[in-house]
């Protein structure tokens, strides 16, 4: 039997280790990336500016809803005990109910009112400026301003609503004695200072729809409610949304003008959360009651909203 000669690797081993060598050499080295951090010396002022703003407050109002505070150095820790002081008492539940029958009167009127207004402004031509310069101008006036207005306007003897309502309409009104009468008044005013906004709002969601859904509608000889139902509506969904939250955000929260127009009176028909908190705070200056208060009006606020937001926007789905 003939036998073969055995093979060297060595060489060849050798051979590809150094080509491998020689490109690994040639292939330019691969350094890590050193990240910039610069940028955050931007968002550092936005975060020490809320840290001052929000989070500090916050965390003082937490401080004093757990304590019984006798003076300046003074206090006693009591846990959750104004929570449930807070929670039982009915004079908050009141205002609570108060608070949110307001709110839910207010999208009533303000949401189709500021639609409405909305489809009837102009599109085109110079009556645009005018128009929305003429629907902008209750916003533009401070709360304390607007409450002083109306303040007067409503009153019977010396308003012109309120004359006006007495004489011409037949009415007995006076805001200052009857409840139902200032309730009416609070809320008329609201309506009249905030449903511009909605119809602002509504107006730039119709400006953004194309032209010619409108075109196509009008070649289906489609009605002026048929088309707001299926061309103008349907695009509004996500303007509404934004403009329900902002409006009960709002009267939710809402102090200046009821506090100037009737002050909580008469009685407590027009006391809503935001003007019971005041009286706790600052004229009681109950500083326990009124921060475990504060946090449980920020935690219905908030779970409000998320309701809010999470039922419209499930609904366009």
């Amino acid at each position: 039997m003939i036998e073969q000669p055995a093979t060297d690797t060595t060489d060849t081993t050798d051979a590809t280790d150094a080509t491998d060598a020689t490109d690994a050499a040639d292939e330019p080295r691969v350094t890590p990336k050193r990240r910039d951090n610069r940028a955050w010396w931007l968002v550092l002022p936005v975060v020490v500016s809320v840290a001052f703003t929000a989070v500090i407050p916050l965390m003082t109002v937490v401080n004093y809803s757990v304590q019984d505070v006798f003076g300046p150095h003074e206090r006693v820790f009591v846990g959750l005990e104004w929570f449930r002081s807070i929670s039982r008492d009915p004079e908050v539940r009141g205002a609570l109910l108060r608070t949110l029958l307001f709110s839910a009167q207010v999208l009533l009127l303000e949401i189709p009112l500021g639609v409405a207004l909305a489809v009837v402004m102009p599109r085109r031509g110079v009556w645009v400026s005018v128009a929305l310069v003429l629907v902008a101008l209750p916003l533009l006036i401070p709360w304390n301003v607007v409450g002083t207005i109306w303040q007067i306007f409503a009153r019977g003897d010396i308003g012109l609503g309120g004359w006006a309502v007495n004489n011409v309409l037949g009415a007995d009104f006076n805001y200052t004695l009857d409840a139902t009468d200032a309730w009416i008044t609070v809320l008329v005013m609201d309506v009249w200072h905030w449903t511009p906004l909605v119809a602002l709002l509504a107006y730039a969601g119709l400006r953004s729809i194309p032209e010619p859904y409108f075109q196509a509608a009008q070649i289906d000889a489609a009605s002026p409610w048929a088309t707001f139902r299926h061309v103008q509506l349907p695009r509004l969904r996500g303007v509404l949304t934004i403009a329900i939250l902002l409006r009960f955000m709002d009267s939710f929260m809402i102090y200046t003008e009821p506090f100037v127009v009737t002050g909580g009176g008469p009685g407590n028909a027009t006391s809503f959360l935001s003007i019971l908190l005041s009286k706790i705070a600052v004229g009681q200056f109950d500083l326990g009651p009124a921060g475990a208060f504060s946090l449980l009006y920020f935690l219905i606020v908030q779970v409000f909203c998320y309701v809010f937001f999470t039922v419209l926007t499930r609904s366009g789905r």
